[in-house]
């Protein structure tokens, strides 16, 4: 096994579950609005369509937060960025780990260098570390909503990597649940 130096994680449905339909219930009870199985199936079309677009450098992280809840928004008499901020707070407020991520980070830490890397947004992330109390196990958050470049363009691992102090490539591993953005977006840049 090659002795790696850093080890960089995604985040969601990598470390901690993203259950946007559990996170949209709760929003929803929250503002006390309906939600119905036809009102998610109808969110996650235009969601995950706007997620591709953002990975192919077709839109920004701000467009996502307006468009995702812009229908919703106009059905309901509110603002998408009311929706999106109640959204993000739900999300956060339901986080749990994957199975054996927190084991696995605890033993890692001071063994190797921790690094994030995910195209999530700002405030849900840092939420979701603090909330499982994970702050000082990471050396390194790249967050593509900061850097301006999602994942998998090489200029964010590439802004990673400057944060580490530049590494020797081969001692860096990503891992990620998504092949794509995640392993193509390190292999292509010699990670």
């Amino acid at each position: 096994m090659k002795p790696y130096q850093w080890i960089l994680f995604d985040v969601d449905d990598t470390l901690f579950h993203f259950d946007s339909h559990r996170g949209l219930q709760l929003m929803c009870s929250t503002l006390n609005i309906p939600f119905t199985t036809e009102d998610y199936e109808e969110y996650e079309i235009i969601n995950k369509a706007l997620w591709i677009d953002y990975q192919n450098g077709q839109i920004t992280a701000a467009e996502i937060r307006y468009k995702r809840f812009e229908a919703w928004a106009n059905k309901l008499q509110a603002s998408p960025h009311e929706l999106n901020n109640a959204f993000m707070k739900a999300m956060a407020e339901i986080c749990t780990p994957i199975d054996g991520a927190i084991n696995l980070l605890n033993t890692l830490k001071n063994k190797v260098s921790l690094g994030i890397i995910t195209n999530g947004f700002t405030e849900l992330q840092k939420a979701r570390v603090e909330r499982m109390g994970l702050q000082d196990h990471f050396d390194v958050l790249v967050i593509s909503e900061q850097v301006g470049i999602p994942k998998p363009h090489p200029g964010i691992f590439e802004h990673a990597l400057n944060m580490m102090g530049n590494p020797a490539r081969e001692k860096v591993l990503m891992v990620g649940d998504n092949p794509d953005s995640d392993i193509i977006g390190g292999i292509n840049v010699g990670i």
